[in-house]
This record gives structure tokens, sequence and C-alpha cells, in this order.
């Protein structure tokens, strides 16, 4: 073959976005997602891309799009491109000179609800140019890779070129309806008790494992992920909710508090805390500097004051 024969067409980045998310969910669906479009824009990229590079990149089985051996080697030099595309977009970003455009934010289910979106009124109204986008489900976005430019996180990240700033640290409480609060004041144990608790893939987290240790024969009545679902059961008087102390704000629920003996029966129940989190190119920029206040001025009322993440 001559020289000509081997060049290949210029690669489009969206393509290799493409490639890149589909490498890291295995299937359509979860690329489709990962990027904001629907599965047969993923589908025609792909074709493209694999057209482009004379090379098929993934074998379609029932259980997902597995990478070749040809997608394997060529990982490496996708993540560079990416790499290279964030650098770009960071330093863009940092040109910015006023608060405008859509900046995505992060935070664990509930947080968003509860605490965040009351803000946004007064918010949007210093600051009409921005757009926010709320991304509450289960699971870390990845900042470095841009799928957030901040993010809430329970615990503060040990490496990436990030900057974090603690927002808050409380104990887990028991919160209830008050008719079955008040009942809970006469009780001499969790036995038999109702409770409403995080489902099986948020069983790890302090609160859910404190309660399986401290009460495991509490009378479960809800297992959700969905904090909406687990503060309307409890609003409902269906059983108490383990939350931290900052959730007392919810109308509707009051904190619980028991009898002497029992308290002295249970363990000290979790601390968790808060970070908010961001990468270090974008915190300057106005937009996100802006959203950055909101947070750290909502949970605490204090200024914004920013550490490094440590290395890791």
């Amino acid at each position: 073959m001559n020289a000509e024969s081997q060049t290949i067409d210029p690669l489009v980045w969206d393509d290799v976005k493409v490639f890149l998310a589909l490498v890291r969910e295995r299937t359509y669906k979860g690329a489709a997602a990962r990027l904001g479009v629907v599965g047969s824009t993923v589908s025609r990229r792909l074709d493209t891309l694999e057209a482009t590079l004379g090379q098929r990149l993934f074998d379609r089985t029932p259980e997902g799009a597995l990478p070749t051996a040809a997608a394997e080697r060529l990982m490496a030099h996708a993540e560079r491109l990416e790499e290279a595309a964030l650098g770009l977009s960071a330093a863009v970003s940092g040109l910015e000179q006023e608060a405008t455009g859509m900046v995505r934010v992060s935070a664990p289910p509930g947080v968003l609800d509860v605490f965040v979106v009351p803000l946004l009124p007064a918010f949007y109204a210093a600051h009409p140019g921005i757009i926010l986008e709320l991304d509450g489900r289960i699971g870390y976005a990845d900042l470095t890779r841009r799928e957030a430019d901040l993010a809430l996180r329970a615990m503060r990240p040990s490496q990436g070129d990030l900057v974090t700033q603690k927002l808050v640290t409380a104990a887990d409480a028991f919160f209830a309806a008050p008719e079955l609060a008040a009942k809970a004041k006469r009780w001499k144990s969790l036995v038999g008790r109702p409770v409403i608790t995080w489902d099986h893939d948020l069983a790890h987290i302090p609160s859910a494992r404190w309660l399986a240790a401290a009460a495991p024969e509490a009378r479960v009545v809800l297992r959700t992920s969905q904090v909406s679902a687990q503060l309307a059961a409890a609003q409902a008087g269906l059983g108490m909710i383990i939350l931290p102390e900052p959730y007392e704000r919810v109308p509707g629920l009051v904190r619980v508090s028991f009898g002497a003996a029992l308290r002295r029966a249970l363990p000290p129940a979790p601390q968790e805390s808060l970070w908010l989190v961001g990468h270090r190119a974008l915190r300057e920029v106005p937009r996100v500097s802006a959203v950055w206040d909101l947070m750290v001025q909502g949970f605490t009322g204090r200024p914004a004051k920013l550490t490094r993440a440590r290395a890791g």
C-alpha cells in the first residue's frame, strides 16, 4: 500500500466522544444517557467513526457492546484527545467576563430538593443569565471529564486537580410525623417499630449501616433510594426516617426524641459531612464562581473559602 492509501479522513471529536462513552458504559442506552443524546445518534456516529478508521470497534452482543482489540488499542489515544479537548474548553471558559451560561451541579439524592432548589428564586434574581442544570442521580459525576461543573459530595476527594470546601458536618437523627414522634417518646426499644431506610444500592451509607446494626429488629416498612419518597412516606406517618439533622427544616416532620432508657441503649448516631467540589481551572469562571458562592452561603451563611484536593 502506498502512503496515500493509508491516510484516513480527519476525526470528528463528537465521534470520539461516542467511542469513549460506549467503552465506559458498554451499552448504547448508557452511552446515550451519558452524552445526553438519543441512541440513534450513538449508533450513527459509531458507524461514521468505524468507516473513517476502517476498523470494527465493538462487537454487538446480548450483553452489550464489547470493545474489540482495535478499540482497546485506540482507548489511550482517545483519552488523550479527550484530555486536550477538556483543557481547551477550560481555557476558553476562563476567558468569560460575565456570569452567563450553563452550570451543571451534581449532588447526592435529596440534597438538591431540600437545600438547593429553595435558594434559586433569589439566585436567579441576581444572576438572570445563568442556567442551572441539577443532577441528583446516584453516583458521582466525573468533574475531571466535565460531567459536572460543581459537585456536592459526602466525602472529600483525595485526588484530581480539584478545589473543595466543607459545607456542613451533622449527626444523623430520626425524624417522623408529629403523631408518630409523640408515641416514640414512650418506646422502650425499637423492636418492631416502623422505619424507612435506603434501598440496597445505598445500603452502604453510614445511616443505613448504623440502623442495621443498632436496630436489627426494627420493622422496615419501606426501602427506597429516592429521598422524596422517603420524606413523603415519613410525612404520611408510615415510619421513622434517618437523615442528617439539617433535614429538620422539612415541613411535616419533627425530630424524634426517645425516652432516656432507649437513648442510652442506642449507640451514637454517625456524623455526615457535605463537601463542595469543583475543578480548579473553572473556579474563577464567573458563572461557576456565582454558583459556588450560592452553595457556600446557602449552606453555611459564610463567604466562600476553598482548599486544594490532596494529591492521591
